[in-house]
């Protein structure tokens, strides 16, 4: 059975397209690489139904995949824009003779479990979640993860709180291109209170 989302799933290529749609019922749309940003009509497609419905953005989690996402987000001026990460999995695409220059597999190669546990996570589709932030994708609701909560666990600011977060990352399954500044609209979105002390605990 598959997921049904009523916002429009933002993913780069034809493969990822295939892809989920075995997966979710929904409108998927591919940026092609980065030709969506020489596309008027396709970026009207999706500012369109940001506005309408939502847009849900999941690219990879690779330099590129994260360049797009943060293009997009900066020509959408109207409605609400959804994160959806996968975490980083290095290897190559059974189609590819090659791996990434980053030897990261794009969603055409995550596991469908790991799609569909990263959508379920997120709860796009639930009529009765708690609402999001249209930018970010961070709760309305007062933040459980906050930048002097990360501060104050020695996330930001210490010595060593870069190796800290990678290792945090790298554990809760982000991606490792998240910076400090971007972390805990992340953990808000996607991590739960007890995940996150659990971890934590574990890699201090």
């Amino acid at each position: 059975m598959s997921i049904k989302l009523k916002q429009a799933v933002i993913v780069e290529g034809k493969y990822d397209k295939i892809k989920l749609s075995s997966l979710i019922d929904a409108v998927i749309i591919t940026t092609d690489g980065f030709g969506v940003f020489r596309n008027k009509e396709k970026l009207e497609l999706i500012r369109l139904f940001a506005k309408k419905h939502g847009v849900i953005i999941l690219t990879d989690s690779d330099s590129a995949g994260f360049l797009i996402r943060n293009r997009l987000k900066s020509r959408i001026n109207e409605g609400e824009i959804y994160n959806v990460y996968i975490p980083d999995v290095f290897g190559k695409e059974k189609r590819k003779t090659e791996a990434s220059k980053e030897n990261k597999i794009g969603v055409e190669g995550i596991d469908a479990d790991v799609l569909i546990k990263a959508l379920e996570r997120f709860n796009a589709g639930d009529d009765n979640s708690v609402p999001l932030n249209p930018q970010c994708g961070t709760l309305t609701s007062p933040p459980a993860f906050t930048a002097e909560r990360l501060y104050d666990d020695g996330l930001i600011g210490a010595e060593h709180s870069s190796q800290l977060r990678r290792k945090l990352q790298k554990t809760l399954g982000l991606p490792e291109r998240l910076t400090a500044k971007a972390l805990p609209a992340v953990l808000n979105a996607l991590v739960t209170e007890e995940e996150y002390r659990l971890t934590l605990e574990q890699i201090k």
